[in-house]
């Protein structure tokens, strides 16, 4: 059985820290800082074999360097895994994959078809971005967050709703675990944009719950998320009757409403 342990990073990043029930063996995603992940190991007793990036930005791969130095200074010399997508600014990668990839992360997942790694291209908070599917844990970097989505710095509306559906077309018990703690906020927009959405605000009620205990957000489910992100939402008579009141445009289609949510939510 897979295990996923959220490590709290920077403001609000989480670096996700997968291992194997009764595994001393651990692999990281998206590590932006080694320090945590360092701490994190040695309080777990755990020896890391890998990494998952799934974009370049830098608070996914800072720590990538340092890792391998760990690894190379305190675990015998061990030469760690870097999966990572096919961008070569992204130093460090020893294994660059993109979609229709399978992988097995080594004792995580070797002979277990149920943690088969599948590799998905969603490019539109940035081009090169991918998204690792273990099982039923979708590990979606910044393209997919709890209520929301990325900005676009390098892609389109177009490229980030192809890339979102490819997403909504998973199962709905999916693990949605994005790389930040973003959902309060997200909320707040959400809300705003669909303001008599039941769900939305019952969510709203039980993240504020957990945020107060110190609790993550995360991880969100699929089903969750087609039911109170407006970003998956663009084909729903209220999201675009919202976007047509705050735009004063008449969405022509889902992709164009994306394009003008996502324009609201940048400057909300």
């Amino acid at each position: 059985m897979l295990q996923v342990y959220p490590i709290p990073a920077f403001k609000d990043n989480y670096i996700w820290l997968l291992n194997r029930a009764g595994s001393s063996i651990a692999w990281v995603v998206d590590p932006g800082d080694a320090a945590p992940v360092i701490t994190e190991l040695a309080a777990r007793g755990l020896t890391l074999e890998g990494i998952l990036v799934t974009h370049h930005h830098w608070d996914h791969t800072g720590g990538i360097e340092a890792l391998l130095d760990y690894a190379s200074n305190t675990q015998g010399g061990h030469k760690i895994r870097v999966i990572g997508p096919r961008n070569p600014a992204i130093a460090n990668v020893s294994e660059r994959v993109s979609e229709g990839d399978s992988l097995h992360l080594g004792s995580i997942s070797e002979g277990d078809t149920a943690t088969a790694i599948k590799v998905l291209e969603v490019p539109g908070h940035t081009l090169d971005h991918i998204a690792f599917l273990i099982g039923d844990a979708l590990f979606c970097g910044d393209t997919l967050f709890s209520a929301g989505c990325g900005r676009l710095f390098e892609g389109t509306a177009a490229q980030l709703h192809e890339s979102l559906a490819k997403l909504e077309a998973l199962p709905g018990d999916t693990r949605v675990f994005c790389t930040h703690e973003y959902t309060e906020a997200n909320l707040k927009f959400a809300l705003t944009a669909e303001p008599q959405n039941t769900a939305l605000a019952d969510y709203a009620d039980w993240v504020k719950q957990q945020r107060s205990e110190g609790l993550p957000s995360l991880p969100s489910s699929l089903a969750r998320e087609l039911a109170i992100n407006p970003f998956l939402r663009t084909g729903t008579d209220s999201i675009r009757a919202a976007v047509a009141h705050h735009s004063g445009i008449k969405p022509k289609d889902d992709v164009h409403t994306l394009a003008l949510l996502r324009q609201w939510k940048d400057i909300f």
